[in-house]
C-alpha cells in the first residue's frame, strides 16, 4: 500500500468492450449514485450523489443484449472519467481490475479542536494502520497462498477520499488477493465477537477460538493502532461485483466497528497472543536497514529486511560486538547478512536472539546494485 495517493489510478476509462454493464450498475449503486427511471427497461440513467449545478447523467444499458451497448458504455465511461464526483475514479478503478474494496473510516475530533493532529499526520497514521490490518490478514492466510498474499499487500492500490484523515479505500485484486479479503472478513467478525464476549464476561476465552478465523497478535495490534486517538473506527468490505461474494461470507458485509472502549480487550488479547507464541530456531538472510547500539563499542541491534528464512518481513536482531561490526561492514558494502538464532514470535516485526554464524552473503554486482538501491529507498 505504498503507491502515492496523488497518482491517478488510470489514464483513461477502461475498454467498454470489456465492461459488463451489470457490474457498472452495481458499482454505481454501491457508491451512492441515484438511479432514475423505471425499474425495468433496456437501460437505466444514473446521477452522482450530492447536489451539483450540472449533474452528470450516465445512460447504462441493462445488458450486452442491448443494441448499441458499446456506444452507450463508451459515452457513460467517458462522462464518468470527466465528472468531478469523488467516487468516479474509484468506480473506474474497480472496472479496470476486478477488486474487492476495503474501506477504513475513523471518527475523529472536529478539525481545529484541541489536540487534533495535523491532517497529514492523521492520514499517515491511518495509512499505516490500514497497511497493518491488511498485512495481518495476509499473514493469517493459510497454505500455499500465504507467500503471494503477503507480497500483494505492498502493491495494493489505495484511493484517498476528500477527507483523507478519516477515510481510506484499498482495492485488492480478486486474483490473487481474494484469500486476503476473505480471511479479513472472517477475522474482523471473530475479533468483534471476542471483544464483546470479554467485555460482557471478563473472560478472554473467545480469543483462543478466534485464532481459527485468522485473529492473532498482528490483527489486534493493528486494530489498536487504527482506533487509538479516535472516537471510533470501522472497516467495511465490498466484494468485486464481477466475482461475487466468497462462500460463507455475506453478500453485503456490514461495517465492523471498534471504539476506544474496546482497546483494553484488544491490548490484553495482543499480550495474550504474544505470551503464547513459541520461539523457534531460524536461519535468516536479509539486508541491514537499521543499526543501533548505545555506545561506540559493545553489542547492538540491527533491523533486517528479510529475504529468506521466515515469513516476517523485518526482524530485530541482537548481536554481540564482533557480529555487530560484521553487520556494519555488510551494510556499507550493500551485501545481505546471513544469521542464525532463535526467532521470537511470528509474523510482523519480530526478534532474533541467541544469534550465531553472522556472515555477509556474496552477490554479483547487478544484485548488489539492486539491493543498494532498495536500501537507499528504505533508509
Amino acid at each position: 500500500m505504498n503507491r502515492p495517493t496523488g497518482d491517478p489510478a488510470h489514464t483513461g476509462p477502461p475498454d467498454p468492450r470489456r465492461v459488463d454493464p451489470r457490474v457498472l450498475a452495481a458499482l454505481l449503486d454501491r457508491h451512492g449514485w441515484h438511479r432514475t427511471g423505471g425499474a425495468r427497461g433496456p437501460y437505466t440513467r444514473w446521477t452522482p450523489p450530492g447536489p451539483a449545478p450540472a449533474p452528470t447523467s450516465l445512460l447504462v444499458p441493462d445488458s450486452r443484449a442491448f443494441p448499441d451497448c458499446d456506444d452507450l458504455l463508451t459515452d457513460a465511461l467517458t462522462a464518468l472519467a470527466r465528472t468531478a464526483a469523488p467516487s468516479a475514479r474509484d468506480i473506474l478503478t474497480a472496472l479496470a481490475v476486478p477488486s474487492d474494496e476495503v474501506r477504513w473510516h475513523r471518527e475523529t475530533a472536529p478539525s481545529g479542536a484541541a489536540g487534533d493532529p495535523a491532517p497529514w499526520t492523521a492520514q499517515d497514521r491511518l495509512r499505516a494502520a490500514a497497511h497493518r490490518v491488511l498485512l495481518a490478514a495476509a499473514l493469517a492466510v493459510r497454505g500455499h497462498a500465504r507467500h503471494h498474499a503477503r507480497a500483494l499487500v505492498d502493491e495494493v492500490l489505495v484511493g484517498t477520499p476528500s477527507d483523507a484523515a478519516r477515510g481510506l479505500t484499498a482495492f485488492v485484486p480478486v486474483d490473487p488477493g481474494r484469500p486476503v479479503t476473505e480471511r479479513l472478513h472472517h477475522a474482523l467478525h471473530a475479533t468483534r465477537e471476542a471483544v464483546d464476549y470479554q467485555r460482557a464476561t471478563g473472560r478472554p476465552d473467545a480469543f483462543d477460538t478466534a485464532v481459527a478465523a485468522g485473529v492473532g497478535r498482528e490483527l489486534t495490534e493493528a486494530l489498536v493502532a487504527l482506533v487509538h486517538g479516535t472516537e471510533g473506527a470501522a472497516v467495511t468490505l465490498a466484494w468485486a461485483p464481477a466475482a461475487g461474494a466468497p462462500s460463507g461470507c455475506a453478500a453485503r458485509p456490514e461495517p465492523v466497528g471498534f471504539t476506544p472502549g474496546d482497546l483494553p480487550a484488544l491490548r490484553e488479547a495482543g499480550a495474550r497472543y504474544l505470551r503464547a507464541e513459541p520461539s523457534a530456531p531460524a536461519h535468516v538472510t536479509g539486508t541491514v536497514v537499521r543499526l543501533r547500539r548505545p555506545g561506540a563499542r559493545g553489542p547492538g541491534t540491527v533491523r533486517l529486511r528479510v529475504l529468506t528464512g521466515t515469513d516476517a518481513p523485518h526482524l530485530h536482531v541482537t548481536l554481540d560486538e564482533d557480529a555487530y561490526r560484521t553487520a556494519v561492514h555488510a551494510h556499507l558494502a550493500g551485501l545481505p547478512l546471513r544469521v542464525s538464532g532463535r526467532l521470537e514470535g511470528r509474523g510482523g516485526l519480530r526478534r532474533l536472539t541467541d544469534t550465531y554464524g553472522v556472515v555477509p552473503v556474496e552477490v554479483d554486482d547487478a544484485e548488489r546494485d539492486r539491493l543498494t538501491k532498495t536500501l537507499d529507498e528504505e533508509c
